[in-house]
């Protein structure tokens, strides 16, 4: 039977989420320690994966050091070239409660960290198309069983404790895409670049925006939202659809820029249109061509000022889908 490890972040656990709802980390001292506390359905998952004869450990973990000791524990055995690579035979198995798809990006993140090897040190086992290797499979536990906007739910995957259970102790996989980006983080649902005011507006920005070969905008549009979809968040802003096609599965990241664009009309006054340029590929960069610019990563608030890109690793992690 198999050791498994229920992971929860607390308030500030890992460097890109908290674990309160709010993927910025942003609690007060009363949910703080309420997040500090097994959540009832961690508990419910517990006593079920017990009662199936699995031996269980719930760790919360309330730093990127606590997330990675977890990590370590999926290692296999030392590797000739040093480095560390995970256990494909592993009898250890991980579920992670999350309360936003933030929260699942801070494990995944830690999880590139550790076992993707530096370039100058690739090794030849690694596949063309990758950076990082086949990761441990996770089984996500979704602290709120209603949801149906995050990942769990785009991807159909128990949500009910006892069902997560049971997936975590079965042997149905699906491997799923992941961005990477060079700020150094992942990206497991979808980024949404562009603000907005106090007032919700999006916020105009100009910025070069390249996908493979194909120019997206040249730098010169004053674009109202840019959406990167690996799967299916961020598929409509502000009633405009976007995204229409977000598939974890597929290879390639999907790209949508939406840019108002002015129609002159004889005898009329101009009107306004949204003008939506798509295009998929293997990578996309991003350059802001006005100062910092905001974005939401997975929904963690961020800001740029300088090239971003995020590109694909096709199939690197995977899930226990029941």
């Amino acid at each position: 039977m198999y050791d498994v490890i229920l992971l929860s972040l607390a308030e500030g656990g890992g460097s890109s989420a908290g674990s309160c709802g709010s993927a910025c980390g942003g609690c007060g001292p009363a949910e703080a320690q309420a997040c500090d506390t097994p959540r009832v359905p961690v508990l419910k998952c517990a006593d079920a994966l017990t009662r199936s004869g699995a031996r269980v450990e719930t760790v919360t973990a309330s730093s990127d050091a606590e997330i990675d000791a977890v990590i370590a524990r999926f290692d296999a055995a030392g590797r000739p070239d040093g480095l560390a690579w995970p256990d494909t035979d592993s009898k250890v198995r991980l579920v992670v409660a999350t309360a936003a798809d933030g929260q699942l990006r801070a494990v995944l993140r830690r999880l590139v960290r550790r076992y993707a090897p530096p370039p100058s040190r690739r090794p030849a086992d690694l596949a063309d198309d990758r950076t990082v290797p086949d990761l441990p499979p996770i089984a996500i536990l979704p602290l709120d069983p209603a949801g149906t906007t995050d990942l769990a739910a785009q991807l159909g995957l128990p949500r009910e404790p006892a069902a997560v259970a049971a997936a975590v102790l079965g042997d149905t996989v699906r491997r799923l895409d992941l961005l990477r980006n060079d700020g150094g983080s992942v990206t497991v649902d979808g980024a949404l670049i562009g603000g907005a005011d106090d007032s919700g507006a999006a916020v105009p920005w100009r910025g070069r925006i390249e996908v493979d070969d194909a120019v997206l905008s040249d730098g010169s549009d004053r674009i109202i939202a840019c959406a990167i979809g690996n799967a299916g968040a961020y598929a409509e802003f502000d009633g405009l659809p976007l995204l229409t096609d977000g598939d974890p599965t597929d290879g390639r990241v999907e790209v949508a820029v939406a840019v108002p664009v002015v129609v002159e009309r004889r005898f009329k006054k101009p009107r306004v249109r949204i003008e939506v340029r798509r295009a998929r590929g293997r990578a996309v960069s991003v350059l802001p061509r006005d100062g910092e610019l905001q974005f939401l990563d997975d929904g963690v608030a961020g800001t740029m000022s300088r090239k971003r890109s995020w590109w694909t690793e096709p199939g690197v992690w995977a899930v226990y889908a029941g």
